[in-house]
This record gives C-alpha cells, structure tokens and sequence, in this order.
C-alpha cells in the first residue's frame, strides 16, 4: 500500500516538473522567436527595399563611352548597391518571354530603350533621395527618363516604422506574459509542498535552508526549459535560413550568441526569483492560511 502511494506521489512530482519545464520552454521559445524578428526585422526591411529598382533610359543617341562612363559612376556611388544595363535587344526578348508574343510582328520595329536597372542600398530608398538623385542623373543630356515607383517607396518606410513599432510592444507584452506564466507555473509547484515548508520551519530550519533546495530545483528545470527553447530556436533559425538565403539571418553570430545566451539566462533568472518569491510567501504565511 505505501508502496502504490510512494509512485502515486513520485509520477505526481514528475508530472509536476514536466509542466514547470514544458511551460518554461514554450514561453522562452516564444519570446526567443520574437527576439529573432526584433533583431532581423531591419536586415528583413533592407531587404524588400533593396528590391526597389530606378531604371534609367537612354537615349538611342547616347555613345557607347557616355554609357560607360555613366555605369562606372553608378557603381561607384555611395547609394548603389548593383547596376545592371539593359539593351533594347534585351528589353524586347524579356517583354516576348512575359507575354508570349513578339509584338515587333505588329510594328516591326522596336521601339524600347536601352537602360540601365539601379538598385539602392537599403538607407537610401527614401522619396528624398530617390528625388535627388534623379534630378542629378537628369542634367545629363543622353538620358531621356528616370523612374522609379514613388509610391511604393513611401508605403513601404511607413509600414516599416508601423510594424517595428508594434513589434517592439508586442515584445515587451510577449515578455511580461513569460514572466507571468512562468512564475505561476512556479508558485503552482511551491504550492503543492507547502505543508512540507511550514514542518520544516516549525522544527526550527531557516528559512535560507527551506528555500535552497526549492531553489536549486526549479533553476535547474529553468535551466532544461531553457535549453528546449534554444533548440526549438536553432531549428527554427536553420529551417528560416534555408528558405530565405538571401537574408542572411545566421550570418551575425555575435548577435545570434547573445540572444541565445540572453534567453538561457531570462530562464534562469525568472525561475530563481520566482522561486524566491513564492517560497518566501508560504514561509510568512501564517499555518491557519495554508489551507486557503
């Protein structure tokens, strides 16, 4: 019989440290994604507006050497990040591949310009700049037309300072939550051996000596919790780095090792104060209240 009562209470006690760690990793694993969009969400957004071409016309009388010239100046301005010229030839055969028809058929000629494709780096796909460096470019004589979409480049700064704004508060709330739950999750597991607190202070052991072992215990499930989160985020992160290779998400191993190390240590630290706290409250609670 106690035989059947000690692994009644032993299966209830590994229950009870499985739903502590369980908790603790879906938390921490919560938040540790989080972080990697809060860290990455300007690598992401100079990366859409890279995207954004200025293509530049050239006149059909534009010489070779002008053209060259104006190539070598783009490349190495400190705006551009790639240049790609274009002849009309090209143009005509990209056109022709999209819509299925050689439209020269019809008019039988080719009434497309040579260009040149520019991409911005990511600090300079601003309205202003974009304006003046088109202004610029259009002082010389051998470009017939500048464009680029002005429109898409404004929604697209504006809906970069809304969604990092709501990022950052939805961060702080995500990491209100871990806290929270997590210390419940805690204060559940002290709860349940309260009774066992208040015997031990009542033949006179210390507080300090009551609390450690709880303590030391629930840091140590932080410390499990915390690395299934960093698992989760490691397969997350190889999983996101496979599909979208050209943002280079685990190219920055200074900042991945310190996001990593942050969350192993948030575990650790908000298990240890939970612990402390929740301990310390059946400790200054009076034994008549233990049954409430």
């Amino acid at each position: 019989m106690s035989s059947s009562f000690d692994r009644y209470q032993k299966r209830r006690l590994v229950s009870s440290y499985f739903s502590v760690v369980i908790s603790i990793a879906l938390v921490l694993f919560l938040l540790g994604c989080l972080g990697l969009l809060v860290l990455n969400a300007k690598k992401v957004a100079d990366h859409f507006k890279e995207q954004v071409v200025m293509t530049i016309y050239l006149n059909d009388s534009a010489k070779e050497v002008e053209v060259n010239q104006l190539e070598k100046s783009l490349a190495m301005a400190a705006y551009t990040k790639s240049t790609h010229y274009v002849s009309k030839e090209e143009a005509a055969e990209s056109m022709k591949a999209e819509s299925g028809e050689d439209f020269m058929d019809f008019i039988g000629y080719n009434p497309l310009q040579n260009s040149i494709d520019v991409h911005l780096k990511a600090d300079y796909v601003t309205s202003e700049t974009l304006k003046g460096i088109s202004e610029e470019l259009s002082t010389k004589k051998f470009i017939d037309e500048i464009r680029y979409d002005n429109d898409l480049v404004e929604l697209m700064n504006d809906n970069v300072k809304k969604i990092t704004f709501w990022v950052l508060v939805i961060s702080a709330v995500f990491t209100l939550i871990a806290v929270l739950l997590i210390n419940s999750s805690i204060r559940l597991a002290v709860y349940s051996k309260r009774f066992i607190i208040k015997t031990m202070q009542m033949v006179g052991a210390t507080k300090a000596f009551i609390r450690r072992p709880f303590v030391l215990m629930n840091v140590q499930l932080g410390i499990i919790g915390s690395v299934v989160a960093l698992t989760g985020m490691a397969v997350v992160l190889y999983y996101l780095n496979l599909t979208f290779p050209e943002l280079q998400l685990a190219n920055n191993p200074v900042m991945l090792t310190g996001l990593f190390s942050g969350i192993f240590l948030l575990g650790i630290f908000i298990t240890w104060i939970s612990t402390y706290i929740a301990t310390q409250r059946f400790l200054n609670l009076k034994t008549d209240g233990l049954y409430y």
